[in-house]
């Protein structure tokens, strides 16, 4: 009995970190074209990619220009504007 408590305790505490770990995180790999402050622009096949930096960014190496990178990022939400739907138009019974 106490085995079964424990693996259903396990399996709940796991399935509550997975929950827990936040937004999706993604990737983007290829050469710096250039470096700011506060971004970092990719080129990714024909598309450049601009990506935030900020004071918790983790930076392993010298990041600059012409560096060949990989970027793990999240997208996050800046702001919502929630506009109104529009009437329903109701069909006519005939």
């Amino acid at each position: 009995m106490k085995r079964i408590i424990f693996v259903i305790f396990i399996l709940l505490l796991t399935v509550s970190f997975t929950f827990a770990a936040g937004p999706k995180t993604y990737q983007v790999t290829g050469p710096v074209l250039e470096v700011t402050k506060d971004t970092v622009v990719v080129q990714k096949g024909k598309d450049k990619w601009e990506i935030a930096l900020d004071a918790s960014t983790k930076v392993k190496g010298e990041l600059k220009v012409g560096a060949k990178v990989t970027i793990e990022y999240t997208m996050k939400a800046v702001a919502v504007e929630v506009k109104e739907a529009g009437k329903k138009v109701e069909k006519k019974k005939k």
